[in-house]
């Protein structure tokens, strides 16, 4: 048989295998995708995929019909960049069906195969007449979204860092102080490189929690687009600590910042192809770039205080994250500033438990350390680090990071015991 004139990738044939980490997923770069299903099934899961954040910037187009129905659709239009057909035919009738979509598809197009039959050989066989890539009914939003994006990405370039939001119930809750300690716990614990994306371009605090007066920040960034590359947002960085960077804020009145919904995407982009983590401090504001970054995330860190307006707030954070956010885990939920004197509060768990989530950490309110911290210009973990408050973000690091407990040194211990039998001797 002649060669099909598809652009060849190898790829494993997809098997029954648990889905993939949602977070470990690429974004699908600016492509279109139009998909031709037998069955409902595969058609509604190419919708959900459709629906998911990584595929936000993708055009995608789903049909019934199979294989059939997409030859008869291109030998009147052109092929987009990824064609995914579905066929419940297998061996000589497969590949006949194939042969006829090459005779329509222009090149450079990528074909995916959702077949019925977990066959090695059909699989080496599409394979080597062009198809891009095999999957095996029945397929997962993830699975299918992995290997969209393993289509467009260089085996050879490096994971994409971590992109970690945190965002308040209410203005004045504590989630940039949460977000920067955190940002300081994972630089410091794990010794994993960090960049803080100060977001709040009026208003932000990283700047004085880090000490830092940095002369350029994210707002250089964000309006010199044309400018941007990784040379260029390194200089715009802070040094914080040896493996925590800063973007800072500018934190000045100057001008009004109406943004666009993709004005951080640049931004994020690129810092996120240079540091393992990435910490996103959003302002308490709802608007439309606030909105896509929040869901775009890989992570999210929901901090409240243990009041109605945070709980009604959160509740509805937690609703619009889990409709637009279905194939990622749930947001962490911090409660900040539990059992602060004379204030009436929701218990923290009646207060977990209306919002049906388990908390990732319970901050007791210690106004002096806090007050201390803030006024020095340091982190909670530079003022006192053997506090119960410094163990909590240490906690909410690991959580979010996705890294094992670091080893402790087993010296002390070794030590105390020496130190215990030659007393004994003695």
């Amino acid at each position: 048989m002649s060669s099909l004139a598809f652009d060849s990738v190898p790829a494993p044939v997809e098997e029954a295998v648990p889905a993939p980490d949602s977070a470990t997923i690429r974004p699908v770069p600016r492509i279109s995708i139009q998909a031709f299903c037998e069955g409902h099934e595969l058609a509604e899961t190419m919708e959900a995929a459709a629906a998911d954040r990584r595929m936000a910037r993708a055009h995608v187009k789903v049909h019934m019909g199979g294989i059939a129905a997409a030859t008869e659709f291109y030998s009147a239009a052109p092929t987009p960049n990824l064609i995914l057909v579905e066929s419940r035919h297998s061996g000589e009738k497969l590949l006949g069906e194939l042969e006829r979509l090459a005779a329509v598809c222009d090149v450079g197009s990528k074909v995916v195969v959702v077949g019925q039959t977990n066959d090695v050989e059909l699989y080496r066989e599409l394979s080597r007449r062009g198809v891009s890539e095999y999957l095996v009914n029945p397929v997962g939003v993830l699975h299918i979204i992995r290997a969209i994006v393993d289509l467009y990405t260089d085996p050879a370039a490096d994971p994409l860092g971590r992109t970690i939001a945190f965002v308040g119930g209410k203005g004045g809750v504590g989630s940039s102080t949460v977000s920067h300690s955190v940002a300081f716990a994972i630089a410091r614990n794990f010794e994993n490189d960090v960049v803080l994306a100060d977001l709040d371009l009026a208003f932000g605090t990283a700047g004085l929690d880090f000490n830092q007066d940095p002369a350029q920040g994210i707002a250089e960034a964000i309006h010199a687009p044309e400018r941007l590359d990784d040379i260029f947002l390194d200089r715009l960085l802070a040094r914080c600590t040896d493996h925590l960077s800063l973007l800072a804020a500018p934190a000045t009145l100057d001008r009004t910042l109406d943004l666009g919904e993709t004005t951080f995407e640049p931004v994020i982009d690129i810092a996120r192809n240079s540091v393992p983590s990435l910490i996103l401090d959003l302002p308490h504001l709802w608007t439309g770039w606030v909105r896509r970054t929040l869901i775009a995330a890989d992570e999210i860190v929901l901090t409240v205080e243990p009041d109605l307006a945070n709980l009604r707030n959160a509740k509805n954070l937690l609703d619009l994250l889990r409709q637009a956010r279905q194939h990622d885990s749930p947001p962490k939920l911090v409660i900040n500033k539990v059992g602060m004197p004379k204030r009436p509060e929701i218990k923290a768990e009646e207060f977990a438990k209306a919002l049906e989530m388990e908390p990732t950490a319970i901050i007791p309110f210690e106004a002096h350390l806090f007050g201390t911290a803030a006024n020095n210009g340091q982190v909670i973990a530079e003022v006192d680090p053997k506090s119960a408050v410094t163990e909590h973000f240490h906690k909410i690091a690991q959580s979010v990071s996705g890294k094992a407990e670091p080893r402790r040194s087993k010296r002390p211990a070794l030590s105390s015991v020496l130190s215990r039998l030659r007393g004994k001797k003695t």
